[in-house]
């Protein structure tokens, strides 16, 4: 008896830490599994291949991980210990099935030596031609674990000296109070899992918020800059827009012309100081009390030529995986806009400069 309190005592406190990490396990792979559902959306509305590949980078680490965490618990699990009983057939189901095994259902009492007799629920794979040797009321011999007593298996072929035992055995049946199943409650972690999901998911939407619901072109609100006044007669200003869903690059042709005009309409103003451009993103600044020659007419720029420009710095400038673009258009001091291209990737930013007709005037390469 004080061997059994033992096992089952050691048994209680290795589910407990079986518990503990199948939680925190659910817990990481719901929030990562959320994240990266999220962060193909996110990269497919955005049309971000930078994002996409991180993505399946973290698809690719958590699938390693799992494969390496489960290959290391393999390796440190230990056979389980199991002992031998009598039990007595309260009840059995079998399922009809096309091959020779059937599944059937087993209800018993087990009677250890070194316990109180329990009852439990068990389902096994039994031979067509043995089936008739299990009937209710009937004595069988069984292997469970103790420390788990609910791992029960019907031993179909038992040894001489248990098969005697089983023939002449009685076993009175255990009351139904007695009954053992597993604790572990796989719903409880499903819902964990679940709301860790969900975390992961509005964790990466929360992250790129900004460019997920700014301003597109069915007329949502924009994303858009300070406008303040420094006198009654000159003013300056800043405005922004950012563009999203599909085919929303600002590449797609006519896109950065009909943008630039709506962020000159907006602000009022179409001589600007400066003027960015990334790929979902265009901003306009200004200050309307500037000279002609400190501005210059955001409708006179060749947004026409300017996807070359990207493609030229892209790949004449020493950067093999380029992640991310950049236009700035400056006044020249003349009148006339000056045009400089970055282009950025894992070894760093180049740059290529162009004139107002789109003409490349300066390079600065990797290296």
């Amino acid at each position: 008896m004080l061997m059994a309190t033992m096992d089952a005592g050691q048994g209680t406190a290795r589910r407990r830490v079986s518990r503990t990490a199948a939680a925190l396990r659910g817990m990481v792979l719901g929030g990562l599994t959320g994240a990266v559902i999220a962060g193909f959306v996110v990269a497919v509305i955005l049309e971000d291949f930078y994002i996409l590949g991180t993505t399946g980078a973290v698809v690719l680490f958590v699938i390693l991980a799992i494969i390496a965490e489960d290959r290391l618990r393999s390796s440190r699990r230990t056979p389980p210990v199991t002992r031998t009983a009598l039990a007595r057939i309260e009840d059995l189901r079998a399922t009809n099935g096309e091959l020779a095994d059937v599944p059937v259902s087993f209800d018993l009492t087990v009677a250890p030596d070194d316990r109180p007799a329990y009852r439990v629920r068990t389902s096994q794979q039994i031979n067509l031609v043995d089936l008739p040797d299990y009937r209710p009321q009937g004595i069988v011999v069984v292997r469970y674990r103790p420390d788990e007593p609910w791992e029960v298996a019907v031993v179909v072929r038992p040894s001489e000296e248990w098969r005697r035992r089983a023939a002449m055995g009685k076993i009175d049946s255990a009351p139904d109070s007695s009954r053992v199943s597993d604790p572990e409650r796989l719903g409880g972690f499903c819902v964990v899992s679940l709301v860790f999901l969900l975390a992961g998911a509005a964790a990466v939407v929360f992250l790129f918020r900004g460019p997920l619901f700014a301003e597109t072109d069915d007329g949502t609100p924009p994303q858009q800059g300070s406008t303040s006044s420094s006198s009654s007669t000159t003013r300056t200003f800043s405005t922004s827009t950012t563009v999203s869903g599909p085919s929303t690059s600002m590449l797609v042709l006519g896109r950065m012309r009909e943008t630039a005009a709506k962020l000159a309409e907006r602000a009022e103003a179409s001589n600007v100081s400066e003027l960015t451009i990334e790929a979902h993103r265009m901003a306009i600044r200004g200050d309307t009390g500037r000279s002609p020659a400190e501005t210059f007419h955001v409708q006179m720029l060749p947004y026409e030529l300017f996807p070359g420009l990207i493609r030229e710095a892209q790949t004449g400038l020493g950067v093999r995986n380029p992640r991310s673009w950049r236009i700035e258009v400056t006044p020249a001091g003349n009148g006339a806009p000056k045009i400089k291209v970055s282009v950025t990737g894992k070894e760093g930013t180049a740059h290529l400069e162009a004139d107002a007709t789109a003409r490349v005037t300066g390079r600065d390469p990797i290296g």
